[in-house]
């Protein structure tokens, strides 16, 4: 499967709203870049950056993709859709959340790099998109897009480029099974411990899954 890159898009914290008199900084409003190549780091690609390390970046979440193909369903709620409209670097076509797995390898470029969990809805993104509703669509219909950590950096190719998969994790869920898992209500606990258990589930995504275990013993 090869998923072809539409836009690589980066950005460096900035304040984005204030919120009860407190400003809210984000790395979310990102533009595409006008390189032919970025290089593509353990924690960021060259030219981004996070503000809340708690929540977003970090070696689990260095690089975001969300794919074109769900355009045409934010479009029927009323979004207009560009790339980095959901905060990504790399907008892609050609899979969804439902066709990777978590710890599936790709390569792009010089790089290789791993699914590592979901995306999670947050509030900024509602700021991002300038639409409260936005983390509540995301959510219902775990058209979330995904993380992925590098595990060999090095340089890649920009718009028009290809991200080839290297390899398939088919004995793991999927990225849409481990997103439901966290957010939605009614999943078996047999469900949610498995997917917690995957060695190569991002560990913020596996803490989230261990307080929804303890939940519900």
């Amino acid at each position: 499967m090869d998923l072809r890159i539409v836009s690589v898009n980066v950005a460096r914290p900035r304040i984005i709203a204030r919120v009860d008199d407190q400003a809210v900084e984000s790395g979310i409003g990102k533009i595409p870049v006008e390189t032919d190549s970025v290089f593509v780091g353990r924690i960021n690609i060259e030219g981004d950056a996070q503000a809340d390390l708690t929540v977003h970046g970090g070696p689990d979440k260095a690089v975001y993709a969300y794919p074109v193909d769900h355009w045409p369903w934010w479009q029927t709620k009323g979004f207009e859709t560009v790339p980095a409209t959901f905060g990504e670097n790399l907008t892609l076509v050609g899979a969804s959340e439902d066709d990777l797995h978590i710890g599936d390898r790709f390569r792009w470029g010089d790089a290789v790099l791993e699914v590592s969990q979901p995306r999670g809805p947050c509030y900024k993104l509602a700021i991002h998109t300038a639409r409260a509703d936005a983390p509540q669509l995301m959510t219902i219909s775990a058209r979330c897009g995904w993380y992925l950590r590098v595990i060999e950096e090095g340089r890649a190719p920009t718009t028009g480029s290809l991200m080839t998969r290297l390899s398939v994790a088919v004995e793991n869920p999927s990225v849409a099974e481990a997103f439901r898992a966290l957010y939605h209500p009614n999943i078996p606990r047999a469900i949610r411990q498995k997917i917690h258990d995957i060695p190569t589930l991002a560990e913020a995504w596996r803490m989230g899954l261990a307080s929804r275990l303890m939940r519900s013993e």
